[in-house]
């Protein structure tokens, strides 16, 4: 049985909706907001408006699938489950080459901002054959980005958060610039009379050239499988970024408008339109002095993010793609040592390096947004689609007015699309013969071999069912038999389903990814797990878990899975370092979705005698009471309780916490037999008094960490010195701690 592999969910809100905002305020607006003044003219403020609701409607699809179906993929993913062939085929077509042509909008206009900087540096004339030189400069930073994915480096984490930050400063402060300055300059207003000298036509047009710059939450969606929260944090990060970014966008084109005043002869937006991709440079050095050079540190901060993040993109949905059998299978490929899809990120790099020498910028950015428009209409119908086909799924938000509010976008985007054909006929002719070169392929390839993305549908289906689920980490081969043998005899209370799950660790600098290698130790260990539950009987589901942190990636796959009982192991006893920042095992405990049981020690080789209880009031110890007939049985050993009060206290109160314990054992358990005893040191008094080779099984403390900071418990004394299996249990709402306990589990 291949291993399901996942992704630890660790982007908080704030994370994924810089993701967002970051993708929008990003080359597109540096480098488009001159050329389309150019074709819009004042009306470029309409323009913006007008995108940002068109947007809106499918960033409402967008919230509500990526807010329900959690898995990388996208808007690829949901049209593929929701409409027939070739419709799945063709999004994510159409999807690679979008972003593959949004890369080569952002490698010109790291080439345009790079020249400028030369040219202020008094490099002004650099002559280059074949091509101009930032045409060479693209292809460049193409080369340069391409090897440094396939090396394994992204733009991820906090670093894309600083990144983003550093944009919108940079763009407030242009933006703050040119409202003072036009607070000082007298009749700005003339430079918005009329309104729109070009026409309607010309708003559409500039509509469709500038979309490209509004499609990032489509990127918010596509990390979904990453999120915390997914259900609530997709939803809340879609709309926040539109909230952050529409409004930027209008007062960029408000200030651009107003606060420049072009040579004699010409109006604004023929100025701004002149300087094409470097326009905000010529305004901010209108606005105070040296702010173009600020313009071109934030435009080339943008062109090295987005283009270093659209090669990734463009690469993953090519990998996504072969890794279903749409594309040969040599994509699907990953390095042997980087761990990274090389082959697609090369593939990718010259499509996108093509497509960067063939057609001027404006066509470039036209056909990025001709792809977009397209693939969010598509997404607009699976969404009308899903809505019959899984009525069941949980959705933390809901488009209202259904189909309505999909079917206004698709008329809308649609209608975008086909009137950019008169405005930019190359980006149709190049956006054209992609699709109907994906026809062709489809046909001649693809039809026959797209097999892996019905199994991996089917096998995402069973992680839907309710039933009773245990999950056991494992580490390593040495902890495996003991951690099994507990995890089997658990499963076997409820004849539930075993999940066996190996974490892979990955450095806090290094982003997560589903296409990493992994480990063959890894491998190894599951498939080892595999075939010891088999040999009991048992089926086994393998699960690797890629995260940052082990005890994160624990909870998070026992909250997605719905598991009931976490198993994992303490193979040793902490240091004090491990003790005082909390060990694996306490944060688990501390924040576990389900029931948990830690494991110390090892099964000896004779195998387990018996299972025995120490039971003290807490309500951990009513689920260790409880498990201790299914021990018993799977171990096929009987199992005996044992209570010891503190000989301390007062005849009242001992015999009174004794009945009580007495009638919480014959409660959950009245098979077992149960015996009180009353000793000087009750935690010393159940050390001795296990057998060699019983399995203990132990409530954990109600409150504070499994391991105090000083001193030892009951079942790291019982593990250490009698070399017993100890297992200690969590109830999944564990009782308050109180005074015996304390006693009883902790010993100074």
């Amino acid at each position: 049985m291949p291993a399901e592999v996942r992704l630890s969910r660790e982007m908080r809100l704030i994370d994924v909706t810089m993701i967002g905002v970051g993708a929008m305020i990003g080359a597109g607006i540096f480098v488009l907001t001159g050329i389309a003044a150019g074709v819009a003219g004042p009306a470029l403020i309409l323009v913006f408006c007008l995108n940002g609701f068109v947007a809106l409607l499918t960033a409402m699809a967008y919230a509500e699938l990526g807010g329900a179906i959690h898995g990388a993929g996208g808007g690829y993913l949901w049209i593929k489950q929701s409409l027939p062939d070739p419709s799945g085929f063709l999004s994510g077509w159409m999807d690679w080459f979008a972003h593959a042509v949004a890369c080569s909008l952002y490698a010109l206009g790291f080439g345009a901002y790079t020249r400028e900087v030369l040219g202020v540096m008094g490099f002004h004339e650099i002559v280059t054959p074949f091509f101009p030189l930032e045409i060479w400069l693209a292809v460049g930073a193409c080369l340069i980005f391409a090897a440094i994915n396939v090396r394994g480096a992204s733009e991820a984490g906090k670093a894309g958060n600083v990144v983003t930050i550093g944009k919108i400063l940079i763009i407030g402060a242009f933006i703050a610039a040119g409202l003072w300055h036009m607070a000082q300059k007298t009749g700005w207003q003339g430079a918005f009379t009329p309104f729109m000298t070009e026409g309607l036509g010309s708003v559409f047009a500039a509509m469709g050239l500038t979309f490209i710059a509004f499609e990032g939450y489509e990127i918010i969606a596509q990390t979904s499988e990453e999120v915390e929260n997914p259900k609530r944090n997709i939803p809340r990060a879609v709309f926040l970024s539109l909230a952050i970014v529409i409004p930027i966008y209008v007062l960029v084109a408000v200030v651009a408008i107003g606060a420049v005043t072009p040579p004699a002869g010409m109006s604004v937006t023929d100025y701004l339109g002149a300087e094409k991709e470097v326009a905000l440079v010529a305004a901010a050095n209108q606005f105070v002095v040296g702010g173009g050079i600020v313009i071109l540190v934030g435009g080339l901060l943008s062109t090295i993010s987005a283009l270093n993040a659209t090669i990734y993109s463009s690469s993953r949905v090519a990998f996504a793609m072969a890794r279903d059998a749409s594309l040969p299978k040599a994509m699907a490929r990953v390095h042997a040592t980087r761990g990274t899809p090389h082959i697609a990120v090369i593939v990718s790099t010259v499509l996108i390096i093509g497509m960067a020498i063939a057609l001027p910028i404006e066509d470039v950015a036209a056909a990025a947004s001709v792809m977009f428009l397209l693939l969010f209409g598509g997404v607009n119908v699976a969404l009308i689609r899903l809505r019959k086909l899984r009525p069941d799924l949980d959705r933390g938000y809901k488009v209202p007015w259904v189909p309505v509010v999909p079917i206004v976008a698709i008329v809308a985007m649609l209608f975008i699309a086909v009137f950019m054909f008169k405005g930019y006929p190359l980006a149709w002719a190049a956006a054209g013969g992609w699709i109907v070169l994906g026809w062709f392929f489809y046909a001649g390839y693809s039809r026959k071999r797209e097999t892996a993305f019905q199994a991996r549908t089917t096998w995402m289906e069973r992680i839907d069912r309710e039933e009773y689920r245990v999950l056991v980490g494992i580490s390593n081969l040495k902890r495996l038999p003991t951690l099994m043998e507990v995890a089997l005899a658990a499963t076997h209370k409820q004849k539930g389903e075993l999940v066996v799950l190996h974490v892979v660790e990955v450095p806090e600098a290094e982003a997560l990814s589903v296409e990493r290698t992994i480990p063959r130790d890894a491998r190894e260990v599951l498939e080892a797990a595999v075939k010891y539950a088999a040999e009991r009987g048992v089926e086994a589901r393998p699960v690797i878990r890629i995260g940052h942190r082990v005890s994160h990636s624990l909870v998070q796959t026992a909250r997605e899975l719905e598991c009931n009982f976490l198993i994992l192991g303490q193979a040793r006893r902490p240091s004090f370092m491990e003790r005082l920042v909390s060990s694996v095992v306490d944060r688990v405990l501390q924040v576990a979705p389900c029931q948990v049981g830690v494991v110390l020690g090892s099964v000896p080789p004779t195998g387990v005698t018996g299972v025995v209880v120490p039971v003290t009031q807490s309500g951990n110890a009513e689920l260790a009471i409880q498990l201790a007939p299914a021990f018993a049985d799977w171990f096929k050993t009987a199992a005996r309780a044992v209570t010891v009060v503190d000989r301390a206290l007062p005849e009242a109160e001992a015999e009174s916490q004794a009945d009580e314990i007495r009638a919480m054992v014959s409660e959950h358990s009245a098979g077992v037999p149960h015996k009180v005893l009353r000793r000087r040191d009750p935690a010393r008094a159940v050390a001795r008094g296990v057998k060699a080779g019983e399995l203990v099984l132990i409530g954990a403390p109600s409150t504070g960490p499994l391991m105090p900071l000083i001193g030892e418990t009951v079942p790291t004394m019982v593990a250490r010195y009698r070399r017993n299996v100890v297992v200690v249990v969590r109830a999944v709402a564990a009782a308050e701690s109180h005074r015996f306990e304390r006693v009883f589990f902790k010993r100074p």
